[in-house]
């Protein structure tokens, strides 16, 4: 049976993904409170593990400031939950991880283009982007992918537009097939759109 841990299970694309892996007998260590008992989820975890998804994000302050109002107590959250926090589950679960195993970083399109007011969310998934393509030119046994999930309709995307209707996004469900395919296929190591019909590697 093979294993997956999965961060910020709790709700949204995580939760998502893990009910779809559920379905298929995957067995599950899920996080749904504090990233940082790592050491634990990696324990319960075992020796095998096939794919690692690290999901949990931080927006950042609601309403979302610019660069030059951002308190850097809050820059700083942001980071260590979007881009520290990822890399040190990665580097307890790579000695864990078999040949042909799965590293699934979950980015944004903020990562890429410029919107006003994603600067701390934005440059965090910028850093884990490039995190994620170093890491596969390091470990080109494993499949190391960055995938933007496009516009959900989440708990998070909603405070990123407080008092706005958001009714029209998918819900996160929808992006769910493409990290099947990833999960299920031979893609090499890059940066993926989950909603993409022919789901083909994204270069910036």
């Amino acid at each position: 049976m093979p294993l997956a841990i999965i961060t910020g299970a709790s709700r949204g694309l995580g939760l998502a993904l893990a009910r779809a892996l559920a379905r298929r007998e995957w067995a599950l260590v899920i996080d749904v409170t504090d990233i940082a008992h790592r050491h634990a989820l990696i324990d319960v975890a075992g020796d095998h593990i096939d794919l690692l998804v690290n999901n949990a994000s931080a927006l950042g302050p609601s309403p979302m400031p610019t660069l030059a109002d951002y308190s850097l107590d809050a820059f700083r959250t942001v980071l260590e939950t979007n881009l520290v926090a990822p890399l040190a589950l990665t580097q307890l679960a790579l000695p864990r991880m078999p040949d042909g195993g799965a590293v699934i970083n979950i980015s944004s399109d903020a990562a890429i283009e410029l919107y006003e007011g994603w600067g701390g969310y934005g440059s965090a998934k910028a850093g884990l982007e490039q995190l994620t393509a170093i890491l596969g030119a390091e470990h080109p046994a494993l499949r190391v992918y960055a995938v933007d999930p496009g516009d959900m309709r989440t708990q998070m995307h909603q405070d990123a537009f407080p008092g706005e209707d958001i009714s029209d996004r998918p819900p996160p469900e929808d992006s769910v097939p493409g990290l099947l395919a990833l999960i299920d296929g031979t893609f090499p190591s890059g940066r993926y759109q989950a909603r993409s019909s022919a789901l083909t590697e994204v270069t910036a």
